[in-house]
């Protein structure tokens, strides 16, 4: 337990530059407890004894906020950030070296006694507040956008973002210890989807130029000069008006609307 622990401490350590001493860790991070008061709730959930196990587990969500069933089989060095929120259910699979941050659900989609929430591979980030739903399987080395809800397996070394989740990423380069928690510069298919739109409505208005000029129809010169992008209304009066066009252009890169 003792050597279990040290290495959980030492993994947070490693993987969050907040963290401070070993005793700063073990007082303060409640991922950390929140694993601790799962070892023993596990324990006697194995031992198949009644009620006590889930009377520790809902303690540790009464004190941590995270919500771990005793039937969740969790592997080694798996860092829970902050962990406001996450739900990780009973039959649970997580590998070792995952990450998982604040609002993060591992649910189930049966109301059978059979296997019926996810199992992650290793060396997976789960963005904050992605719902990972059904007996699914995530592939090792995987990333989960933030908010995402993955319904479907997903691939090793992969990334998927969306709703439902869409695999963005696959067999690229291996996410490294040095970029792998920066979920928040995955990619954006549905700016890239409205970015394709944009471009082609251009490419479109000036084919349509082109050939009022040839068929010398002014009327449709007037037409597409008239009809300008319209103005977004002030906000509160402080703000001033801004061209949709800049306003679409500004979430595609990443500012949002």
């Amino acid at each position: 337990m003792l050597f279990w622990l040290n290495d959980e401490i030492k993994n947070i350590q490693k993987k969050d530059p907040a963290s401070g001493s070993w005793l700063e860790v073990l007082l303060c991070y409640p991922g950390l407890h929140a694993l601790i008061f799962h070892k023993v709730a596990h324990i006697l959930y194995k031992l198949k004894i009644p009620i006590l196990p889930r009377f520790v587990s809902h303690i540790s969500r009464w004190i941590t906020g995270i919500e771990i069933h005793p039937g969740a089989n969790i592997g080694k060095r798996v860092f829970i950030d902050h962990g406001k929120g996450v739900v990780i259910g009973e039959t649970a699979e997580i590998g070792n070296d995952v990450v998982i941050y604040q609002g993060v659900t591992l649910g189930g989609t049966s109301t059978k006694k059979v296997k019926r929430h996810p199992t992650l591979g290793n060396n997976i980030v789960v963005g904050c507040g992605a719902k990972i739903l059904g007996n699914i399987k995530i592939g090792d080395d995987c990333q989960i956008g933030a908010n995402s809800v993955v319904l479907k397996d997903v691939p090793s070394n992969s990334t998927v973002v969306g709703i439902p989740a869409r695999i963005v990423l696959h067999q690229g380069r291996k996410i490294s210890e040095r970029d792998s928690l920066n979920h928040n510069l995955l990619p954006d298919p549905e700016a890239d989807a409205i970015n394709c739109l944009i471009t082609k409505i251009k490419e479109l208005e000036q084919a349509i130029r082109v050939l009022s000029k040839e068929t010398n129809s002014k009327e449709v010169e007037k037409i597409l000069d008239q009809q300008s992008m319209p103005k977004l209304s002030e906000e509160n009066g402080s703000q001033p008006k801004k061209d949709t066009m800049q306003n679409i252009d500004d979430f595609i890169h990443g500012m949002g609307i």
